[in-house]
């Protein structure tokens, strides 16, 4: 990707499989906040439309709706918020108190909300948030009416310290990257249960960002401060176990990846890299996923989808 694109630090990435498009949001002053790519890493567009300081970004596309959501932990006047886009940068909803951090519930507040995941029945997870006043974690409904939340900081089950990305699996467990914590929490989705938690994977530095490959066999971890990913065998249903890795991809030194997406229909990895200012595309060696052959990073060719800020000549 050419340098002129990403002129900010780039926090967080979303794909839109079913559209075949990436967003990327980055941070600065004077800049396009959100940036549209293909999947192969042409640049489409950008906005910037009341986006003060993305953290978080989650593309939930159906066959009906194509929306963006961006946690934004800014101080002015659209921050400690989450918003909904349409994929030009319209603004469509607004969850939190805009400009004002809090711990409410009604109405709700956040302070530095970090991440969401959306299903596709419309329902959110909400990790809340990023060294602020909160360590939460909310379900809302798709009308947007708490469902059930755990928030307390602590160390013990159910607990958080700075809870900084969630998915959810096949199975219908959500993962949260427990990262002052250094451990991965799950939950059932439906009643809110604790189930478990890894924490032997992490020993060195906890999770940032958690997804999961399109199989459902694989679990893909980033360590920031280690400029690393792993890869673990996800757990089967009726079990969480321990974490085993069966794979890490080593970065190069302060890359500091911080969140990641996984696209649906690929399996291909995209990481956002903060140290780097870069989003890097990792790609499956085979279309099963079968081993962890499976990620290597493109070279710094645009039509094969390697994504840089800096101009390496």
């Amino acid at each position: 990707m050419y340098s002129e694109y990403f002129t900010g630090a780039t926090f967080c990435v979303a794909v839109d499989s079913l559209n075949g498009l990436v967003y990327v949001a980055q941070r600065g002053d004077n800049i396009s906040k959100v940036l549209v790519f293909t999947e192969d890493g042409y640049f489409l567009r950008a906005w910037n439309y009341t986006v003060d300081t993305p953290h978080g970004i989650f593309a939930a596309s159906t066959l009906h709706e194509q929306s963006i959501w961006i946690t934004d932990v800014g101080s002015g006047s659209y921050g400690h918020t989450i918003k909904k886009y349409n994929s030009f940068g319209d603004l469509v909803q607004v969850l939190g108190t805009p400009g004002k951090k809090g711990t409410g519930l009604n109405p709700l507040q956040f302070d530095n909300p970090a991440e969401l995941y959306v299903e596709d029945t419309g329902d959110i997870y909400i990790v809340d948030g990023d060294g602020g006043l909160n360590n939460r974690l909310i379900k809302l409904s798709q009308d947007y009416m708490i469902l059930w939340l755990h928030g307390e900081n602590g160390t013990g089950p159910a607990k958080f310290n700075i809870p900084h990305s969630v998915t959810v699996d096949s199975a219908g467990r959500v993962w949260v990257a427990d990262r002052g914590n250094k451990r991965l929490q799950v939950f059932d989705k439906d009643s809110g249960e604790w189930l478990g938690a890894w924490n032997n994977c992490f020993t060195e530095e906890g999770p940032s960002s958690v997804r999961f490959t399109p199989d459902g066999k694989y679990l893909i971890a980033a360590q920031l401060r280690l400029s690393r990913l792993l890869v673990a065998a996800a757990p089967p249903v009726g079990s969480i176990g321990r974490c085993s890795v069966i794979s890490t991809i080593q970065l190069a030194d302060q890359v500091s990846p911080h969140l990641l997406d996984v696209s649906a229909k690929t399996g291909a990895i995209y990481v956002a890299e903060i140290g780097a200012k870069q989003v890097q595309k990792f790609v499956p060696m085979n279309s099963s996923f079968s081993s962890f052959g499976s990620y290597v990073s493109l070279p710094e060719d645009v039509s094969r989808g390697s994504w840089d800020s800096q101009n390496r000549g």
